[in-house]
């Protein structure tokens, strides 16, 4: 007889900034490898495993991730097990929510919606502590530009411009659900420029520095590099434009995951 599996979905948020990105990796400190020493820890050496809802690149940050933990003893009071954890946690990582799951759910394979947001300035020299969660590009952006640039991703396309070495046989049709650059009011301190922005994306899934790589694109459109009929021709069937810029990491956030 098979011993009875419990399965729970825990939401996290951190900061990024001093983590090799999500996925655990041999003599660098990644978030997955924290996060597991700390459930090794508090779970007394009792076995688990824990799956991500999906894996973020060095010095990207989240604000509401998630992770499947499954054991084979069940965790009796949720709320006192979240409290533990935190308290085990390193200050830059923050369990939110716990919750019991069906052994149905699969945290790779169930649908998902996706957000993220970029959080950038332009044109001044912004204090230091600016740099963990925004990026400052110093030359001076056409932001007017960039916001109808933002537009033009939205729908399906044709993505293969945008993905990160990209294969023969991938699938790069995709939809994106979202695509925009507003005024930042979400994120604030007293430190942040006067001015900054959010480029906000949302779609079921994303490629290998996709996000990324579409900011890149914004931000030399915003530059004068590029033009509008260069990001619509880079998303006709069958491109063959490569966009090179990848934007720094550190302004990408994964706002929020939604299970559909």
């Amino acid at each position: 007889m098979m011993a009875k599996k419990y399965f729970y979905l825990i939401t996290i948020q951190y900061l990024g900034y001093r983590f090799h990105g999500w996925q655990k990796q041999p003599d660098v400190k990644t978030l997955h490898l924290m996060v597991d020493r700390t459930l090794n820890f508090i779970l007394e050496c009792k076995p688990f495993k824990s799956l991500s809802s999906g894996r973020t690149d060095a010095m990207v940050s989240a604000e509401s991730a998630a992770i499947e933990l499954f054991l084979s003893e069940p965790i009796e009071d949720e709320n006192a097990f979240l409290e533990l954890f935190n308290y085990n946690l390193p200050q830059d990582i923050r369990a939110l929510s716990i919750k019991e799951v069906d052994k149905k759910f699969n945290i790779i394979n169930h649908s998902k919606l996706k957000e993220y947001n970029y959080l950038f300035t332009f044109g001044e020299k912004c204090h230091p502590f600016c740099a963990p969660i925004m990026t400052t590009i110093l030359d001076n952006l056409d932001i007017d530009l960039m916001i109808q640039g933002a537009k033009l991703f939205q729908g399906e396309h044709y993505f293969k411009s945008y993905c990160y070495k990209p294969s023969n046989n991938g699938v790069y049709n995709r939809e994106i659900m979202l695509s925009e650059i507003i005024e930042n009011t979400i994120y604030t301190a007293n430190y942040f420029p006067e001015k900054s922005y959010i480029f906000r994306v949302k779609g079921k899934g994303f490629m290998r520095n996709q996000i990324r790589l579409m900011m890149g694109t914004l931000i030399d459109l915003g530059k004068g590099k590029l033009s509008l009929l260069d990001i619509e021709n880079s998303l006709k069937n069958d491109s063959n434009i490569k966009m090179d810029y990848i934007a720094p990491a550190s302004g990408l956030i994964l706002r929020k995951i939604d299970f559909i």
